[in-house]
């Protein structure tokens, strides 16, 4: 099968309504682009050198159609503005999969943890998704408060909204908007491959 008709395909897998997008995340997703400059400032300007390389690494590439989504992938967390201006995590372990309610994909080790779906939309692909610490998700997406960003316990499980995007065969990356914990803007990194075994038992908080 030609890559072009695969990934077409493919598309058409992804759910045409996935969980709603609440009103709030919605205006997260519509600060994107400011939020991403502004914080992107500082990162440049105070990060160090090898952390501002993996940043530039992460933000490289322009998105395509995704494919051949199913599997194991590398995940690293960056995190930039509010507490500081740049943290990169070490890469964990993150699992892709085509569910009866299109795709969804989850970070499967560390402390801290997200699941969640995506959805084609106008402008992109969007991630709607919880993230949660020891003892959660107290709910997935759908069942949080409609009108509120407080943390649900147990797990502290607090809305993920973001676009996702697929720049190659073995990468990609999420787009996190105005988090609701410890940053301004979150990118997950996303590489094609089972983690190492110093992620996988590494005590890092993230």
């Amino acid at each position: 099968m030609k890559p072009a008709v695969a990934a077409a395909i493919l598309i058409l897998a992804l759910p045409a309504s996935a969980d709603p997008v609440r009103p709030m995340d919605e205006t997260r997703l519509a600060d994107l682009d400011a939020l991403l400059g502004s914080t992107l400032r500082g990162a440049f300007a105070s990060g160090t050198p090898s952390d501002i390389a993996i940043l530039v690494e992460a933000l490289e590439g322009e998105a395509g159609a995704p494919e051949s989504l199913e599997g194991e992938w590398r995940c690293r967390w960056l995190k930039m503005g509010d507490l500081v201006p740049l943290v990169v995590y070490p890469d964990f372990a993150c699992r892709m999969e085509d569910t009866q309610s299109g795709w969804r994909i989850e970070k499967v080790t560390g402390s801290q943890r997200f699941t969640g779906t995506l959805e084609e939309q106008e402008g992109g692909i969007v991630f709607t998704g919880v993230a949660f610490t020891s003892g959660g998700p107290a709910t997935d997406y759908a069942g949080l408060p409609p009108d509120s960003q407080e943390p649900v316990e147990p797990g502290q499980t607090v809305a993920m909204v973001g676009l996702f995007e697929q720049v190659g065969p073995r990468r990609a990356r999420i787009l996190l908007p105005d988090p609701i914990l410890e940053s301004r803007f979150d990118i997950i990194q996303l590489t094609r491959g089972a983690a190492t075994r110093y992620a996988l038992r590494s005590c890092a908080k993230i």
